[in-house]
Order: structure tokens, then sequence, then C-alpha cells
């Protein structure tokens, strides 16, 4: 396991007096949800975003990378992979083959001549070893169609190894994209097809068209997957641009492995009902390994939450159980209310909830819980749905709380893993905390933003899950425009989550001390780990951005060896109705203020706020986790008390304070210069 940042979870047990229109305090920052009736077109830049990279990094960040990283091929665009929260299924492990392919826009000093309107894919045939880059799958001058002034955008894929095959050269790169269709009917359309891995010359291009007199329109297909059995599967929100307006349905496509042709071919488009005033956040597709169970998931207000009804998001699920043939009606997922989830309802404690809405508190399920804009969805061996989603509270409708607790640290918001035991059906879900971040939104340039950009994987048995998200950290800027990547995993059977070290129940920084440090840009996940034995390797792809450099100088980058083992699960992943209140961390404890000065030369101090005559436990860690100064335990009164660090012998760097009392442990970051 690689270097880590601390993160504290707190949990309260207590209620206070319900309120029936609870308001947040005054002046208390949030995001508001960009909600669309009408057809959006996100052009594709041309030039590199105008936003400042920080450049001052502090040079003992500048470690020795603890994880490799290999360039992979360049795009005219390699900021494409971050609009609109969509275009996540770029990256695809093929666990029979033990191969990976990224795809992605061509052009850039890779691909002299080429343009952003081409993509093709990046593979190695070695579990991500050694690549082969700029493998070129459709070019626009070949394209098919009703005008050669065309823009595509979002191109999506993976590997389709026919049955049977054992060798990468006898399988093939499926590929999706979206067109928009200039100087033709000007509206958009799907491109597909798929490139011969064995003869990269061999790539087919498919289209297809609205289907007006069947209410079909197509826009950006936001939900990509490919089964094994040779299905393609596409999930889109359903808008018609006459009126410019979406019609409460989604479009889901289904493109099937014609063995005759060598190509997949459309079978089936139909839609699925979806009310609510406002176009979903974010949409994703995904089957169980076997290809049984399917579902449909959105973030969106379906209204059938009352206490979230015209206020907050949650997921919507639409579940098959027979490979897709069918498919159920619209079900929410609460978060807020009597029937929501009981970790999101309990992941804040008392202080931070006085921070927001003052005294008293309100009650818990008066609390509107919402989610951000973005999710990852999988499917795990028993045929259950997993989300990967930040969740927060609603200030204003459709809005997200993205202040800083001052007690905490954090950000009101929570990464979180929401699973189902049984199919998604209603009662049937858990919330796991994974971490808590402390930034939220990033902007670059005039219209390129990024928010967590939350992602989920699971092990091709489907038995182990794996979520990962951007976070900057608040030291080196106030928005999230210099990410590092964290991760955690969860064993479902044993539910059980990965842990920064035996004492520590804490998510991974994947990037920091490595080149990738304060940007990992737009990274995406594989949607499946690599295992080997009881190792889990996780594929992840990031974008360079150099705003004082013209285009072409973009890349991407693969992040090549980071893993968790079965030694790293052991924390509980699920807090729920029913685990007996001692093994909640209570919250009430103690305060721990940040230590100062911070950044430290020679000494530090901090206070500590006890509730009651407590021993208490002070470690001072490095990014290894190691412990590099310990302090004796000693008998604190209740009130408050001043503890001081001696630190002039330590190396210049970036630490963690750590103070544990009783069951509950609060940590602190600390820069000795």
């Amino acid at each position: 396991m690689k270097q880590f940042i601390l993160f504290a979870l707190a949990l309260a047990i207590g209620l206070a007096a319900a309120t029936q229109n609870i308001q947040v305090k005054e002046g208390l920052k949030f995001t508001k949800a960009n909600q669309e009736k009408q057809l959006s077109i996100y052009p594709l830049p041309q030039v590199n975003p105008a936003k400042d990279k920080i450049e001052s990094q502090p040079e003992q960040l500048k470690s020795k990378s603890t994880v490799s990283i290999v360039g992979l091929g360049t795009s005219y665009s390699p900021w494409g992979l971050g609009y609109a929260g969509g275009h996540r299924a770029v990256l695809d492990y093929n666990a029979q083959l033990n191969s990976l392919a990224f795809i992605h826009h061509m052009g850039g000093y890779l691909d002299p001549g080429g343009n952003a309107n081409d993509f093709g894919y990046d593979l190695s045939t070695d579990g991500g070893q050694t690549w082969t880059t700029m493998i070129e799958v459709f070019q626009e001058t070949d394209f098919v169609g009703k005008s050669r002034e065309i823009h595509t955008q979002w191109p999506q894929g993976g590997i389709f190894n026919p049955a049977g095959n054992t060798n990468p050269n006898g399988a093939y790169v499926a590929y999706q994209s979206t067109v928009f269709d200039f100087a033709g009917s000007g509206s958009f359309s799907y491109l597909y097809g798929r490139g011969n891995i064995g003869n990269p010359d061999d790539t087919t291009q498919n289209t297809i068209y609205p289907n007006p007199s069947a209410g079909i329109y197509v826009n950006q297909a936001k939900g990509f997957t490919l089964t094994d059995t040779g299905e393609m599967w596409l999930a889109d929100i359903n808008h018609n641009p006459d009126i410019f307006e979406w019609l409460n349905t989604l479009v889901i496509t289904r493109c099937s492995w014609n063995t005759a042709e060598d190509d997949f071919e459309l079978t089936d488009q139909f839609l699925l009902d979806c009310p609510g005033e406002y176009a979903p956040g974010d949409l994703r597709i995904a089957f169980s390994p076997d290809g049984q169970f399917g579902y449909v998931a959105a973030l969106t207000d379906i209204g059938t939450v009352p206490i979230s009804s015209g206020q907050s998001y949650y997921p919507v699920i639409w579940r098959s159980d027979d490979g897709g043939e069918s498919w159920s009606e619209a079900e929410a997922v609460p978060l807020a209310g009597e029937n929501g989830i009981f970790g999101v309802q309990y992941y804040l404690n008392d202080d931070e909830l006085a921070e927001i809405y003052g005294l008293p508190i309100p009650a818990r399920e008066e609390i509107p819980f919402t989610t951000a804009y973005d999710f990852g969805l999988t499917v795990d061996a028993w045929g259950n749905p997993h989300i990967a989603v930040i969740v927060g509270i609603s200030a204003e409708p459709y809005s997200i709380l993205t202040d800083i607790s001052p007690s905490s640290g954090w950000m009101y918001t929570g990464a979180f893993l929401l699973s189902s035991t049984n199919l998604g059906e209603p009662g049937s879900w858990d919330g796991g905390l994974m971490g808590r971040p402390t930034s939220f939104h990033g902007t670059f340039g005039d219209f390129i933003t990024e928010d967590n950009r939350i992602q989920i994987c699971r092990t091709h048995d489907g038995e182990r899950v794996f979520v990962s998200w951007l976070d900057t950290d608040t030291t080196v800027s106030s928005e999230n425009n210099a990410p590092d990547i964290w991760s955690r995993g969860v064993n479902l059977a044993e539910q059980l989550k990965t842990g920064a070290d035996y004492q520590l129940d804490l998510p991974v920084n994947v990037t920091f001390g490595s080149e990738a440090t304060f940007s990992a840009y737009f990274f995406t996940m594989a949607d499946e780990a690599i295992s080997n034995i009881d190792e889990y390797t996780l594929p992840m792809v990031y974008s360079t951005m150099n705003p004082n450099s013209p285009p072409e100088t973009g890349s991407y980058k693969y992040i090549q060896d980071f893993s968790f083992d079965e030694n790293d699960f052991m924390f509980p992943a699920y807090i729920t109705v029913g685990v007996p209140e001692d093994s909640f961390i209570n919250r009430n404890t103690f305060t721990m203020s940040a230590p100062a000065p911070n950044p430290a030369s020679n000494a530090a101090s901090f206070n500590i706020e006890l509730k009651e005559k407590m021993i208490v436990s002070v470690k001072l860690l490095d990014l290894l986790g190691q412990t590099v100064m310990e302090l004796p335990a000693t008998e604190y009164q209740s009130g408050s008390s001043k503890i001081s660090l001696e630190i002039d012998n330590l190396s210049p760097g970036l630490y963690f304070l750590s103070a544990q009392a009783g069951r509950e442990t609060i940590s602190r970051k600390l820069m000795i210069k």
C-alpha cells in the first residue's frame, strides 16, 4: 500500500428535536447543480485552458515516487476527459487476456497532423507493464455520414474477447462516440465500431441516428458498458432538439456482437421513464460478472422521496434480472428522511451539524442529504448494485454544501459507497463512508470544470470493490484544481474496508510524492482491478495539463502499480442500525485544534478539550504511516489542555499529528519546514 492522507470519521448517536423547515446558517458556501431542461452542446476545446497551474510546490513534496507512472498517448485535447460529468468508460481491463485498453482523442506531439475528431487507443497485453500507444481506430476523413463537417465527442470503449479466444491478437477494441453534424442535420448521432487488435488497419464504423417517429433522440451516452457476453450497452438522456427540452425518458441502446460480421450491430433501442422536472445530473449502466443482472442508475429527483422532492438529488435505479431483456420501473434510493440510509445520516457529528444549523440541531431524519453530480456504478458477484458517490447536505434546492468545518477541518461532504444486499430493493441499502474530502469543485478555463470525479471498480469475480476520487490539499489550493487521487477498497463478503495501516481507518493517497502530486487531472479508473492471488492493482490514467504550453503538449499517464492486498481489509465497511453503540466512534469524547504554527520549524503546539478526565496518547507519523515521534500517554483533566512538540530534529516535510483519547482518534496535518 502506498502513501496516505489522514481523515477522521466522526459519528454521533443522539438526535435533537426535529424542525419542519430547517435552514443552514447564512454565509456558508455551496455549489449548485447545473440543471438541464434543454439540450446542451459542449464544445471540444482547441486551446489549453487558461487556469494558472501551481508552480511553487514545496521541495519536500518532490520525494521519490512511490508509484510507477508511465507515459501513454497524446491528444490535441487531453482535457476532453473532463467534460459534463461523463466520459468514464475509457480505460478497460480484460481479465481473460490480462490486457488493458485506453480510448482517447488523437493528435498531439505523437500524432503530427492528427486532430481531436480522430480517436484511437493505447494497448497493454501484459497487465499494464508495457504499452503500444496511438493505435488509430477512427479518422474524421473516413466518416460515412450525412456530412464531413462533424464534431466527435467523448469516445469511450473497451476490450471484447470472443468466446474461446486466449490470444489478445484475436480480440477487439470496441468504441462509441457522439457525433455532432454541423452541416447536415445539426443533430447528434452515435458512432460505434471496433478495431482488430491483431490487425490495427482492420476497423469498422457504424452510425445510429435519432428516431423521431419513436420519440428517440440521442445526445451523449454517459452510461457505457461492455459485457463478456458481447453486448455493448449505452444509457443517454432523451432530448428533443426541435423543442430544446428533455422528454422525461432515458434512451437505452443495445448493440450485440455479430459473429458472422465480426462487428457489433444495433439490436435494440428503447426508453425508460424518468419522472422529474430536470434531467439527471449523471447516468450509468452496469451488469454483473455473469451478465444476468443489469442496472441503470441516475442521480436525479423523481419526486418520490418527500424530504428531497424539489430539494436534492439521490440515486434512482432501474433493474434487469434477465440480461437486459426487461427492466423495472424507476426506484428511488433515499438518502434522507425516515427511509434514508443510516450511515449517510450519521456521518456528520453533532458539532458539525451545529456549525451548519445552529442549536438545537435538527433531527437527522429531517436533514436534506443529497448526492453531488457524478458517480460510479458496479454490480457484484451476487447481482447487487454498488454506487460510489459524494454525499452532502442540500443548502438550497439541488445544491450541495461545500464549506469546511472549523472543528473537524473537513468539508461537510463524504465519499460514500452505497451498497445493496438484495438486488437494489427498498430497505436493502447500506452506506459506507470511504473518506472526507477537503475540496469539491475545480475550474479550468472558461467551461471545463470537475468535481471529485468519484469512481468505482470491482475484481473480475465481483467480490471486492474499490472507490477512488480526486481531492486537493487546502494548503495548496482552495479549490479542487491541483488534485491527488484517494482510494479505498471493500471486501463485500466480509464487509471490511481497507485502512492506511493496522491502526488507521483512513483512505490512501495514491499519487502524493510521485510526479502526479497535485496534478492527477481528470483521472479515470478501469472498471476492473487486476487480481494477482491476494493483491489487487487498480489501473488508473490521468491527463497532464500545462496552460502555458500549446495543446499539442497534452498527454496521458498510466499509474502502473498502486495496489491493496488482503491484509489491508480490516475496518467495518458499513454502519447500520443494530450495531452496538460502543462500536461507534464517539465524537463527543474530545476536540483537538490544528497545530500552530503551521508550517513549523522548531516547535509546535495544539490544544485538546476533554469532556472528562482521560488518558491521551499523541503520535507524529510520516507519509508512510511510520511513527517518528510519540509522547508518553498522559492523563489530562477535563477542559482545555495545551500539548507541545519539539520537532527541530525532524526532516522537513508533511507529517500527521494523531491524538487518541478512549476510542476516538483525531488527526491533523503538520508541515515542518
